[in-house]
C-alpha cells in the first residue's frame, strides 16, 4: 500500500523509537481512501476476502499504518475532497501546538486511477484534453488525474530549521464542483497569512488546470492582494492532480527543496498567472513559502513553511 509505504520512510527518517511512535499522532488525508482497490481489479491492492469490508472506507490506510507502525496516539481521517492532503498537515499543527501530541505523523493518499472515477470526472468536464498541464495558460481545460502519497513528521521540538509556521482553512460554501469565480474567501486565508509570517516570496498554488479555478486564482494571486510580486511554483504539471493527497504531496516537494535554501523550477513553458512569474529554473529560498489548495465546494486552505536561521 503506497500510504503504509511512506508511513515507514518518514518515520524511519524521522528516526522515532517504538515508544515515540507509540505516542504519535496519525492524521491521514485522502479523498476517497482505498475506493480504487475494490472500484477496479487492480493488483497488489489487497483484492482478498478478508479486506472486503475494510476496503471500502477511507478509515483503512490510517488502520494499516497504525497496526503495522504501532501508533496508538490521537487518529484522524480527514476527507475534504482536493484539501485533505493539506489539511491532515493543518490538524496535526494543531494538535501539537494545543499540546495534545509531541508528535505526529502526517500521511496524504489518492488512487483514482479506475475508470469509473475516471469517468465521473470527464462527466463533469474537469479532465483536461491536453497532453500537457499548463494551469494558466489561456487554452486550458481540466487537469490531467495522477496517483500517490506522501508522508511528513512533525514535532513539537525543533528538529533543523524548516517550520510550518501557519495553517488556517475556510470555506465558502459554493459550488459542487469548484471554487467561486472572484475566488471568494481566499483572500481571508491570505490576508491572514500575510498578516501572520510577512508578505510571501513564493508560492504553490492549487492550479489544477480547471478554467473556473484558474479564473478565481487571478482575483487573489496579484500584487495587489499579495502586498508582493511573489515567484509562482505550480508542482501539478509534473507529477499530476493527485486529488486528496496533491497537497501533502506538493508541500513534501517544497521542503525538499527549502532544505537545500532552494524552490523548485516549473516544468519549461508553464505559464506565469498576470504578474506573477514562474520559473524555469530552481530559485533560492529567500523567505516565507506559501501552500495553497482548495477542494469542491469553496473550501479553502494555506499552509504557510519558512526556514529560520
Amino acid at each position: 500500500m503506497a500510504a503504509l509505504h511512506v508511513a515507514k520512510q518518514a518515520a524511519a527518517e524521522a528516526g522515532w523509537t517504538k515508544d515515540e511512535l507509540a505516542s504519535a499522532a496519525l492524521v491521514v488525508g485522502t479523498s476517497r481512501g482505498n475506493a480504487a482497490g475494490w472500484l477496479g481489479e487492480w493488483p497488489n491492492r489487497r483484492p482478498f476476502k478478508l479486506m472486503a469490508a475494510s476496503n471500502t472506507i477511507h478509515s483503512e490506510p490510517a488502520t494499516a499504518i497504525s497496526i503495522e507502525l504501532g501508533i496508538y496516539g490521537i487518529n484522524h481521517v480527514v476527507a475534504s475532497g482536493c484539501s485533505a492532503g493539506l489539511d491532515a498537515l493543518g490538524i496535526a499543527k494543531l494538535l501539537i501546538d494545543s499540546g495534545q501530541a509531541e508528535r505526529a505523523l502526517v500521511v496524504a493518499v489518492d488512487l483514482p486511477l479506475v475508470p469509473l472515477l475516471l469517468d465521473n470526472y470527464a462527466a463533469s468536464g474537469l479532465l483536461s484534453t491536453h497532453a500537457v498541464l499548463d494551469p494558466y495558460n489561456s487554452n486550458t481545460n481540466g487537469f490531467i488525474p495522477g496517483e500517490g502519497a506522501a508522508a511528513i513528521a512533525l514535532t513539537a521540538a525543533p528538529n533543523g530549521k524548516l517550520r510550518l509556521t501557519l495553517f488556517t482553512n475556510n470555506s465558502d460554501g459554493a459550488d459542487p464542483v469548484g471554487i467561486p469565480k472572484d475566488g471568494g474567501r481566499s483572500k481571508d486565508i491570505l490576508k491572514k497569512a500575510i498578516a501572520t509570517c510577512g508578505n510571501p516570496t513564493a508560492i504553490c498554488p492549487h492550479a489544477t488546470g480547471t478554467q473556473t479555478q484558474a479564473h478565481a486564482e487571478s482575483h487573489f494571486l496579484n500584487p495587489a492582494t499579495l502586498g508582493s510580486q511573489p515567484s509562482l511554483h505550480i508542482l501539478k504539471p509534473f507529477i499530476g492532480h493527485t486529488v486528496g493527497a496533491s497537497g501533502l504531496i506538493e508541500s513534501a516537494i517544497l521542503l525538499a527543496f527549502m532544505r537545500q535554501d532552494k524552490l523548485p523550477p516549473n516544468l519549461s513553458g508553464t505559464s506565469g498567472l498576470g504578474d506573477l512569474c514562474a520559473p524555469a529554473k530552481a530559485t533560492s529560498l529567500t523567505g516565507p513559502v506559501f501552500k495553497l489548495a482548495h477542494g469542491m465546494g469553496g473550501h479553502n486552505a494555506i499552509a504557510v513553511f519558512q526556514k529560520i536561521s
